[in-house]
């Protein structure tokens, strides 16, 4: 899954819950500029982030790993 794609989600998931960025943000234990440019497809977040972030939102993280041309 592409940033922009995680962003979306993220930024979606959010919305839903009525949570402001600044609050998120908060809650999560991230900077804003993090937050901010992780919904807007930009950036390189780090799985602790990610994971942070998800947490909050009360979605689920999965890693799939797989061998090229399978």
């Amino acid at each position: 899954m592409l940033t922009k794609e995680i962003g979306t989600l993220i930024k979606n998931r959010r919305k839903e819950l009525g949570i402001t960025q600044p609050r998120l943000a908060e809650i999560a234990d991230v900077s804003i500029n993090t937050l901010y440019k992780l919904e807007r497809g930009q950036g390189n977040p780090s799985l602790e982030v990610l994971s942070k972030l998800a947490d909050v939102l009360g979605m689920e993280m999965v890693l799939q790993v797989k061998e090229n041309g399978r």
